[in-house]
């Protein structure tokens, strides 16, 4: 359809539309708890696989949902009529708007697209792009990656002072180059092994991005005023030879000079290709001149398996129960 209209009519109808169920078999919902789960700022894509992220509802569990995240995913988001044609004239929107009550399946069949370059067979893995939650297919343990043969981390550390209430940061006062640094750990007082997830937003009056207002953190049920240090890791990407390096990325050495564990947080300048710079959320130093080249994972391997074949840009049935 161009300009609102459609132009065309098929003979034979879609076998599907992606995130539309693959079968009549059982599916599990994410375990959500009062006030979960609600579709984050960017809002949600169907038909993709999503994280959670803070703030949490009243069972502790986290209530927002994300089109992007890092480590394993949260779920599946299937397609339930949530998507809304926002758009004047607009011809479909598969986006699940901000703050829109939505689910997560965390188990089930299910059509998806195949994202990738290559051709999905059966048996495949499901991998879920970090920064997009797109699906591609690859054997298990064929995560993709970016590679930087020019780069460095250093150590950083800022202070600020605020307030720690429950998993809220108030925060009143920052110094430091880089201010509240996305995936920063927070130190001194009574806090305890707590990073910053996420600044929220919308801003109030006097705040600004990355200075004063309100964070999430990854441990609730905390209090403290006071005096706060933030230590984290400052990423310059020099030379990229490969990919893109994405928020998400864990990061890792030819050698082991790179903290395991080590995850891209916030990127500051640039896209994640070369000349760009990002904060990690563990502070250390170490550069490709001891090194060597520095790997990023762009993905990552999902529980779903590929249960038919699907060229690129074409759709496929993945399941969370593999056959055998």
């Amino acid at each position: 359809m161009t300009g609102g209209f459609q132009t065309s009519v098929n003979v034979v109808p879609a076998v599907a539309v992606a995130g539309d169920f693959a079968s009549a078999n059982q599916y599990f919902n994410y375990d959500a708890g009062p006030g979960g789960l609600v579709a984050g700022a960017a809002g949600v894509y169907i038909g993709r696989f999503a994280w959670t992220s803070a703030p949490v509802d009243g069972d502790g569990t986290y209530a927002v949902v994300n089109s992007f995240g890092s480590g394993s995913i949260a779920g599946f988001v299937p397609r339930l009529q949530q998507g809304l044609i926002t758009a004047f004239l607009a011809d479909a929107s598969m986006l699940v708007p901000p703050g829109y009550q939505m689910g997560l399946m965390i188990g089930g069949d299910f059509w998806v697209k195949n994202d990738g370059s290559a051709q999905a067979l059966p048996g495949m893995k499901a991998y879920a792009n970090f920064a997009d939650g797109k699906a591609t297919f690859a054997a298990t343990g064929s995560t993709s990656s970016a590679t930087a043969t020019s780069w460095s981390i250093s150590a950083q550390t800022s202070t600020i002072t605020g307030s720690v209430s429950g998993n809220i940061l108030t925060v009143t006062a920052v110094s430091g180059t880089y201010g509240v640094a996305i995936g920063a750990l927070l130190t001194g007082g009574t806090i305890t092994n707590s990073y910053v997830l996420s600044q929220i937003t919308p801003l109030l009056a006097g705040e600004a991005a990355g200075g004063i207002g309100r964070y999430y953190v990854s441990v609730p049920e905390q209090s403290a005023a006071t005096y706060i240090g933030l230590s984290f890791g400052l990423l310059t990407l020099t030379t990229v030879s490969v990919g893109t390096f994405v928020v998400g990325a864990l990061l890792t050495g030819a050698t082991a000079g790179v903290t395991a564990g080590t995850t891209i947080t916030q990127l500051l300048t640039g896209t994640g290709a070369s000349g760009s710079t990002a904060i990690v959320n563990l502070t250390q130093t170490s550069a490709s001149g001891s090194q060597g080249n520095l790997s990023g994972t762009t993905n990552v391997e999902t529980k779903f398996v590929c249960m038919s074949s699907g060229l690129a840009g074409e759709l496929v049935k993945i399941s969370s129960q593999p056959l055998g």
